[in-house]
């Protein structure tokens, strides 16, 4: 049974072991000191996000983390799916499309008004279940400036 369970400030490690085997199937950098000084901030302010594990049964299989963001535009608080990793060896047995339905059903909760996302060009497997769990393309272009 998939169950979902908020990170605790003790289960960091395991979560950047993930992050690490996510950030290198297209060779993203990760600093782990940097990511794990991160974690410990993001786990302490609720104001930031929410990052929960993935269980199958008692076994952690992937994680998600939602960061908050406050828009006028669209009336008060989105979320940006930052990360969604399931390991290797539990792809294939629907834990993605299980997980979407779960943080579609928490996302009020946090009083979420929108919830954006990236995807890799190449990926169509997750472009698919996306599509197939009510995202769409936004019809702006995102932009970054790197501070």
């Amino acid at each position: 049974m998939i169950s979902f369970k908020v990170l605790a400030e003790n289960q960091i490690d395991i979560v950047l072991q993930m992050m690490q085997d996510f950030y290198a199937i297209d060779n993203y950098p990760i600093d782990i000191e940097i990511s794990s000084k991160m974690f410990q901030e993001f786990v302490r302010n609720e104001n930031l996000g929410k990052c929960y594990l993935i269980y199958d049964d008692l076994q952690i299989v992937g994680y998600f983390t939602l960061t908050f963001i406050f828009s006028f535009e669209y009336q008060g608080r989105l979320a940006f799916l930052d990360d969604l990793f399931i390991c290797e060896s539990a792809r294939g047995k629907s834990i993605g499309k299980q997980t979407i339905a779960f943080i579609k059903k928490v996302s009020p909760s946090f009083n979420i008004k929108i919830m954006y996302l990236e995807v890799e060009k190449h990926n169509h497997l997750a472009q698919n279940l996306y599509i197939a769990n009510g995202f769409d393309w936004h019809n702006r272009q995102i932009m970054k400036l790197k501070l």
